[in-house]
């Protein structure tokens, strides 16, 4: 005999649960919405499907003077790096895999556990929710309170690994001023492209808002800490381009691989400057 109420097993949840209003359709937006989600994950899927090919490779990573942004700094005895490079050394000879996979996992963590990257992310490819006043298919939202969303509260640890990664691609890029004799007074396109990559990932590293928190995050008086305010307010003039500054630095840093990819396999000289 019917109890006159459904067990809450058959009750639909989400945006239709009995609680919200009763409104058939699925949204009612009228414009292309589905683009910005579809457009979001055609870009991150092809950054993952390029460097997910460039990070097993493990060759053509080096071009005097130039060494991959994904390959440095070398962390194993079968790195190639340029002399007076970032080599590390501190796996030694037992590392067999890519010494890429020793080293982009910092970058890596620190841009899968950015705001801007998840909301990304939770849309592009989970729909969660797909747009903005577009109801997601999920019928239950636990936030990231759950393994493995949980480990999205490591930004700020991520943070602090990427600022020295950052700090080893300019020493990088310092070193694309030398020729390939390792001479100084070079500058190639290679060598544009490089201060161009660096610049962008310092930008989008200094606009996060963790380092906007830990700047001025938990200050009550501004007017005590005159040094630290000026930081807050820096990161904070970042901050509003943080989502033009994540994508700008992921094709720049893309885009410096294949750089010095085509200059190892030989596809054409680097273009000197002077």
């Amino acid at each position: 005999m019917a109890t006159g109420t459904e067990p809450s097993r058959q009750r639909p949840g989400g945006v239709h649960s009995p609680s919200r209003a009763a409104i058939t359709p699925r949204h009612l937006r009228t414009d292309r919405w589905w683009l910005a989600p579809a457009g979001t994950a055609a870009g991150l899927l092809a950054f993952i499907v390029y460097s997910t090919w460039r990070a097993f490779a493990n060759a053509h990573y080096y071009a005097a003077p130039y060494v991959s942004p994904f390959y440095s700094p070398c962390l194993a005895e079968n790195c190639e790096t340029m002399r007076g490079g970032p080599n590390l050394d501190l796996f030694g000879s037992w590392w067999g895999l890519s010494p890429a996979l020793l080293i982009l996992v910092f970058p890596l963590g620190f841009r899968l556990t950015c705001y801007y990257y998840r909301k990304a992310y939770y849309r592009g490819f989970w729909a969660s929710p797909p747009a903005c006043a577009v109801a997601e298919p999920h019928t239950g939202y636990t936030g990231e309170t759950r393994f493995p969303l949980i480990l999205q509260n490591a930004h700020r640890y991520f943070f602090y690994a990427a600022v020295p990664v950052a700090g080893i691609l300019t020493y990088d890029t310092v070193l694309t001023f030398r020729d390939g004799h390792y001479a100084w007074g070079h500058m190639g396109l290679g060598t544009l492209l490089f201060l161009v990559n660096i610049t962008l990932i310092w930008a989008y590293t200094l606009s996060c808002h963790s380092c906007r928190h830990i700047m001025g995050g938990r200050l009550k008086h501004f007017s005590a800490h005159p040094v630290r305010y000026r930081l807050w307010s820096w990161a904070g003039r970042l901050n509003t381009r943080h989502m033009q500054l994540a994508w700008a630095s992921l094709i720049s840093v893309a885009l410096c691989d294949f750089y010095v990819y085509l200059l190892a396999t030989g596809t054409f000289t680097d273009p000197r400057i002077f």
